[in-house]
C-alpha cells in the first residue's frame, strides 16, 4: 500500500469513527430514532413511496434488517405502510407528517454540523474536497466492497 493509500485509509477510518457511523443502531441523543432509521426516513421523505425491497436496495441493507427498521418507524408513527393499488401484494412506505417534521429537524441539525465543518476549512481545502470526494464516491460505486454494499442490478453499489 503506497503512502497516499495508507493515509486515505487512516483518514476514512477516523472520519467513520468521529461521525458515529460504526454505531448505526444507536439512538441519536434526545431523539427517538437511530442513525440507520434517519437514513431510511430520508429516503422515504425525499422520493415517491417505496416498497420495502426498494428501500433495502437504496440503503444497501438486507431485507430482514429493513423489515425491523421499518416496523419500528411505523410503530413510532414516522412511516406509513399502505398497500400498492397497482399490486395488492406490495406495500408502499412513505414518511408521515410526523416523520417529515422529524426529518426536517434532524436535517437542520446535521446541516449545522456541516456548516461548522466547512467553515473550519480553508477555501483551498473546500475546493479540494469538492473535487476529491465525488471522485471517491464514483470509484466506490465502480468497485464496491461486496460484503458491505453489494452491487445493485444496474451494477452500482447498493
Amino acid at each position: 500500500m503506497d503512502s497516499h493509500t495508507h493515509e486515505l485509509h487512516n483518514l476514512l477510518m477516523e472520519l467513520i469513527r468521529l461521525t458515529g457511523m460504526l454505531q448505526l443502531d444507536r439512538a441519536i441523543p434526545g431523539q427517538p430514532i437511530s442513525v440507520s432509521q434517519v437514513f431510511a426516513l430520508h429516503e422515504l421523505d425525499t422520493s415517491t413511496p417505496l416498497s420495502q425491497q426498494e428501500l433495502a436496495a437504496r440503503l444497501g441493507l438486507d431485507k430482514s434488517t429493513v423489515s425491523r427498521l421499518v416496523a419500528d418507524l411505523v410503530r413510532q408513527g414516522l412511516v406509513a405502510r399502505e398497500r400498492d393499488p397497482a399490486n395488492r401484494r406490495l406495500y408502499r412506505l412513505q414518511a408521515t407528517a410526523a416523520g417529515r417534521a422529524l426529518h426536517r429537524r434532524l436535517g437542520t441539525a446535521f446541516h449545522d454540523y456541516y456548516q461548522h465543518w466547512v467553515a473550519a476549512m480553508t477555501p483551498e481545502e473546500r475546493a479540494a474536497l469538492l473535487t476529491g470526494l465525488p471522485a471517491l464516491v464514483r470509484a466506490v460505486r465502480e468497485h464496491p466492497v461486496p460484503w458491505i454494499a453489494p452491487p445493485r442490478a444496474d451494477g452500482r453499489a447498493g
